[in-house]
């Protein structure tokens, strides 16, 4: 393992400042609360955002009310409005396309953007903005989502006179509170479904992140989406509380942790939740595989991002025979990983977001050590910077085996089978997604059966996603699913219109 301490110069991208502070009410907004946003890594200064009050949320969520419910006309307008009607499907679609068409066209801005305000390298960061730009996209294509249904009324001899159908209609005003892991494509996957699906929308982005979002609405006000159809409010934990307990939200999409998440869905009430909370995913190595390869995919799978993303592997649980050898190969991959700055394109593993950040694996790893864990490679902090950690000789139960630790630490535990594995990754609170290497088609197909997570990734570690795909988990791991199409379904409701074909008199 190489730690690199140099690091080359930002893009001149990274000088875009937003219009204003906030968007809300169809306009930037020049607030009196102000914070400001550096690089986390050099301490650069990015730009300045609002620091939204509880006030400045609720006018913000009171005019998009107003433009939902001035949204419910026929479809006759000229599009120019922010209304329903005068913004229908059709131009909703075009709107997202250019706006995908523009964030490909300025993938050097927001490559930028997302590497100096954030925790990614520069290449993840890249890789972001690609995502984003597909998953903007694919909430242009989502419009077959909102397809209705005939109602079968002559199924009974009630309803025998009668003729109705069901459409998908919009919930209204969607709450969405977004991390910093991923503060450009998270906020893509809430915004593009719900505007496509004829919501109205307010963002609240990650206090650490919120350039990319603001970034991102003023090109989707360039694309074409009415201004009064958006907000992004900056802000801390207040501006959330505000946000997801104001009594105009319909709907609150949230990314984040439990603890978090139990206190939004608290302040949220009887309301629909969409919550996706992470998790401490495991793979399973069976016999008979690839032992190198699968190595080299797990220290890919737990150390990306400095292990600051959701679908991190955390658990390896490798028949007893095969661990020995495992183990040596994962410490080999992961001894061979460049670890630096976030903004060298050599780097393969950078700072987390900050040095609490660092401090509190390093905390965790140092309780578990106490415990009786091995330290097989890592456990050295430099600032923000936490070495990739192997761990060995843990119980199955040890929390920092079965709770997510959002950091680069993996675990190493032997299994008896595959089925002593499935056993021992169903013990934790969540379940977002699994790997299994395996060479046995009936038996990947059987423990992707019977392991309790969202996702089930066969010869592939648990850090796979594409942006069209279901995605969430069972457990503590969220409620209902992300992915564009499962968006727009969770976000509108069904409908129903029926007819009396016969007079009353």
């Amino acid at each position: 393992m190489s730690l690199m301490t140099g690091h080359t110069a930002p893009s001149a991208a990274t000088r875009w400042s937003p219009p204003g502070q906030a968007f809300a009410a169809g306009r930037w907004q020049e607030t009196e609360r102000r914070t400001a946003v550096t690089d986390p890594e050099t301490g650069a200064f990015l730009g300045e955002v609002a620091d939204s009050t509880a006030a400045e949320v609720r006018a913000a969520v009171d005019a998009l009310v107003d433009a939902f419910r001035a949204g419910t006309g026929d479809g006759t307008g000229d599009g120019t409005g922010g209304g329903r009607g005068d913004w229908p499907l059709w131009r909703r679609r075009e709107a997202l396309h250019r706006a995908a068409d523009l964030l490909r066209q300025r993938a050097e801005r927001f490559t930028a953007i997302v590497g100096s305000e954030g925790c990614k390298t520069i290449r993840d960061a890249r890789r972001e903005v690609a995502r984003a730009a597909e998953t903007l996209q694919l909430s242009a294509g989502a419009g077959h989502a909102l397809q209705g249904a005939s109602v079968p009324f002559e199924d009974t001899s009630r309803g025998a006179d009668r003729l109705g159908w069901s459409s998908r209609e919009p919930l209204g005003v969607v709450a969405a509170i977004t991390p910093f892991n991923d503060p450009l494509n998270l906020v893509a996957h809430k915004v593009g479904p719900a505007l496509l699906s004829g919501n109205v929308i307010a963002v609240k982005p990650h206090e650490a992140t919120p350039l990319s979002a603001l970034a991102l609405a003023e090109l989707l006000l360039e694309a074409g989406v009415p201004g009064d159809r958006l907000a992004v409010l900056p802000g801390g934990p207040a501006a959330g509380r505000e946000l997801v307990s104001h009594p105009g939200v319909d709907v609150v999409s949230f990314t984040g942790g439990v603890r978090t998440a139990d206190e939004v869905a608290r302040l949220a009430g009887a309301r629909t939740l969409l919550m996706e909370l992470g998790g401490s995913n495991p793979v399973i190595v069976d016999h008979g595989v690839d032992l190198m390869a699968a190595a080299r995919a797990i220290a890919e799978g737990a150390f990306g991002c400095a292990g600051q993303n959701c679908l991190s592997v955390q658990r390896v649980y490798v028949v007893a025979r095969h661990y020995d050898e495992l183990l040596g190969h994962l410490t080999h991959a992961t001894a061979h990983l460049r670890v630096g700055s976030k903004h060298d394109e050599r780097t393969d593993v950078g700072p987390l977001i900050d040095a609490a950040a660092a401090r509190r694996v390093e905390h965790r790893v140092g309780e578990a050590v106490a415990r009786g864990a091995v330290v097989r490679a890592g456990a050295v902090r430099h600032g923000a910077t936490y070495q990739p950690t192997i761990l060995t000789g843990l119980a199955p139960d040890d929390p920092i085996v079965t709770d997510e630790i959002f950091g680069p630490v993996v675990s190493v535990l032997p299994v008896a089978d595959l089925d002593d594995a499935v056993n021992q990754a169903n013990r934790a609170a969540t379940g977002l997604q699994a790997g299994v290497f395996t060479r046995d088609a009936t038996a990947a197909l059987r423990a992707a059966r019977r392991l309790r997570a969202g996702a089930v990734m066969i010869n592939d570690t648990s850090d796979f996603r594409i942006d069209a795909m279901p995605f969430g988990g069972f457990h503590r791991s969220g409620i209902g699913r992300e992915g564009v199409t499962s968006a727009v379904v969770a976000m509108t409701a069904p409908k129903v219109i029926a007819a009396r074909l016969t007079s009353i008199s």
